[in-house]
């Protein structure tokens, strides 16, 4: 599947950064800042990064930021490795399946949390109207589609159908970026689909009808995304990794307390109309991880087979 190949590759890539004798991450000339290019997607989970660079906490640590955006973590881990980006974001399930495969990355800061509310998630898993699916367990047999494969959408719907008393192993997913979601679950290329803001209010603007907040199922307060960098840019400039981390938290903090700013700087990097920004349920953005949420994925992807095992959370967390 597209998105454990993506992270098989990922040591691979890092054998081939190393060829490349890139200056990527090293300190600048003196007096200059350390220029940062960060992996990220577009969407609302990412708004604290955007929310800082404009605040200037990141020019407080003496980092130019550059922000990129990807389809989805999965992508952005081999960027990370092979020195394209020098941080990303992920979801949690990218970089624990990372971890037991030792890919050389480890989290730096939070990146975003789910609001813990059921049926009031940033997040959730859509069927259209009139579909005979009533409930996550009428998904046996049936199709979800993931911005990426192998990955958290997969964990936690999985865990949704557990819940409610289906054959989780039952459920078949399809990769679909974000955008490409409402249209395909109109016309019936799938059954159902699981989107985050801003694509839920596409969704729920389709007449589409939520059946599960899937990331509440999965853990109270769920970890779903981290900020991470690679073991190599933490060993040879860890004031760096220090000082981006010290401006995320602040980002982290301050987006957490100022949900119209968050809206406002939406119309920076995608197109949500200002109506719609401001019908947006905004996720939760603790400047912590939540380990106990990240140990709870681990076990659910091991048990749906994502992982052999559950990897050493202290040589991934931060």
């Amino acid at each position: 599947m597209r998105g454990s190949r993506l992270i098989a590759a990922a040591t691979t890539a890092l054998l081939l950064a190393a060829g490349c004798g890139t200056s990527a991450g090293e300190p600048p000339p003196a007096g200059q800042p350390d220029k940062v290019n960060t992996g990220v997607i577009a969407i609302v989970d990412v708004a604290p990064i955007y929310l800082g660079k404009k605040q200037g906490f990141f020019t407080e640590q003496n980092i130019d930021l550059t922000l990129t955006t990807a389809q989805g973590g999965a992508a952005i881990v081999p960027a990370v490795l092979s020195k394209e980006f020098q941080f990303g974001f992920s979801n949690t399930i990218s970089l624990l399946v990372g971890a037991s495969r030792n890919v050389p990355v480890k989290a730096v800061a939070n990146g975003v949390n789910s609001t813990g509310a059921d049926g009031k998630d940033y997040a959730g898993l859509f069927v259209k109207a009139g579909s005979p699916i009533k409930s996550p367990k009428d998904l046996v047999g049936r199709t979800v589609a993931a911005n990426t494969l192998k990955n958290i959408v997969e964990t936690t719907v999985r865990e949704s159908v557990r819940k409610d008393g289906g054959d989780a192993a039952a459920v078949k997913f399809t990769e679909l970026a974000f955008p490409d979601q409402v249209p395909a679950l109109q016309n019936g290329s799938v059954d159902a689909i699981f989107v985050v803001e801003p694509f839920q209010q596409a969704a729920v603007a389709a007449g589409a009808r939520k059946i599960a907040s899937s990331y509440v199922d999965a853990a109270p307060d769920l970890t779903v995304a981290m900020y991470f960098t690679s073991n190599e840019l933490l060993q040879t400039n860890p004031d760096l990794v220090r000082r981006f981390t010290e401006a995320m938290k602040k980002s982290l903090a301050y987006a957490d307390q100022h949900p119209d700013e968050v809206r406002a700087v939406l119309a920076d990097y995608t197109k949500i109309a200002p109506e719609a920004r401001a019908a947006l349920v905004l996720p939760k953005w603790p400047a912590e991880v939540n380990r106990a949420s990240v140990d709870k994925l681990a076990g659910l992807a091991v048990t749906d087979g994502l992982l052999p095992a559950a990897p050493d959370l202290a040589t991934l967390l931060p």
